[in-house]
């Protein structure tokens, strides 16, 4: 309600009480000068109503007078009392409502709108930071990557090995079959899962915005890459808390898609599940380079490299990674016959983290010639 409404009303009720007040004093002073002149009531004179009447018409009058000349200065006098008031209590009530959303983050959800959760978040990370312009940029590179992304992953476990190929029948570069093994806890947002590898940019570009539903591996069309042939790309098994889920697949000139069925009686149950899928592809060998890239935020990734059943010498990885803790890298030792290099990294990894092996083979080493990795947009897998 209005201030301005409830100072109306109270202005009236004390008007109705003074005319009250003076209509009643007046009648009191007629009834007892009538019983002064009327023998049979001189009785009345005992309760003394003229001097009743008289003092309720003074205050009726006195009242009205008096609120109209003092009213503009009682408001004055409640404005400055409450101000006085408010400028008190201003730090406790401060106090207490920074604590309260700094405890119970409940409240906040109540009275907060994204923008102003945006803002609050930029200010104390500005008061950490020092500095409002590198909190502000900071703070919207990940809100963009991480409170965009629909899902977050969790225990990654990668399992990747490498087996040389025999070369193929037509002219092409030698290759590596690449068989990778995704394992990892989420909360399913969608029902549909598509894998897809295409060899056209326009549609890879396409298929990418289409995050977390499709994965999707561009293959640069070459003599031996052909990105619509199975043994170019197969998604092998996909299960859901260990049950094989049935795989579809369809395949166009420029590449092929695999869909899985998650289920809608899944998505719907909002419970975190354990995903399982295998698939396999083919790189090149002198590509020297394969690059494992997340597509939505990771909590704990531990990526294993197998290269046993192969013609590589030496393996490296990239350990430069957005983590709080330092990754651990540990390989086999050089005892046993197989060849194995794993990386651990502990927390939170942002969307697009990358973890980069890249080889040397050993008819390099013993020429002793230099090798650059390429670029080939095929040495990426991605989830």
């Amino acid at each position: 309600m209005p201030n301005d409404f409830r100072q109306r009303i109270y202005k009236l009720k004390v008007t109705i009480v003074a005319l009250v007040s003076l209509g009643t004093g007046i009648g009191l002073q007629v009834i007892a000068s009538y019983a002064d002149r009327t023998p049979e009531l001189e009785w009345v004179g005992f309760w003394q109503l003229g001097s009743i009447g008289g003092t309720l018409f003074a205050a009726g009058l006195f009242g009205i007078v008096w609120d109209y000349f003092d009213g503009k200065d009682k408001e004055a006098r409640e404005d400055e009392r409450i101000r006085r008031l408010l400028k008190e209590s201003a730090p406790a009530f401060r106090d207490a409502v920074v604590r309260g959303f700094g405890v119970e983050s409940d409240d906040l959800k109540r009275v907060a709108t994204p923008e102003l959760l945006d803002s609050i978040a930029t200010n104390a990370l500005a008061l950490r930071l020092n500095d409002r312009d590198f909190a502000r940029e900071i703070y919207q590179e990940v809100r963009d990557q991480v409170i965009h992304a629909s899902e977050r992953w969790y225990d990654a476990d990668v399992s990747i090995r490498l087996s040389s190929l025999p070369a193929p029948a037509a002219a092409g570069p030698a290759r590596f079959e690449v068989t990778i093994q995704w394992e990892y806890t989420l909360t399913p947002t969608t029902p549909i899962r598509k894998f897809a590898c295409t060899s056209d940019r326009e549609e890879f570009h396409e298929l990418i915005s289409d995050i977390p539903a499709t994965s999707t591996w561009f293959m640069t069309p070459r003599p031996g890459f052909d990105a619509s042939d199975r043994d170019a790309f197969e998604l092998l098994q996909f299960s859901v808390d260990g049950e094989d889920r049935s795989i579809r697949r369809s395949q166009r000139r420029a590449g092929q898609t695999y869909s899985v069925n998650i289920g809608d009686e899944v998505v719907h149950a909002a419970r975190p599940v354990r995903i399982r899928h295998v698939y396999r592809t083919i790189t090149a060998q002198s590509g020297h380079l394969l690059t494992v890239a997340l597509s939505q935020p990771t909590r704990g990734l531990k990526l294993s490299m197998d290269y046993t059943n192969t013609t590589i010498a030496s393996m490296r990885v990239s350990d430069l990674v957005s983590s709080a803790r330092r990754p651990r890298v540990s390989r086999l030792p050089q005892q046993t016959h197989g060849k194995e290099l794993t990386i651990d990294v502990d927390g939170w990894l942002l969307p697009q983290a990358e973890v980069s092996f890249v080889w040397t083979l050993a008819s390099e080493s013993e020429s002793g010639s230099a090798t650059t990795p390429s670029a080939a947009a095929d040495s990426s897998v991605a989830a």
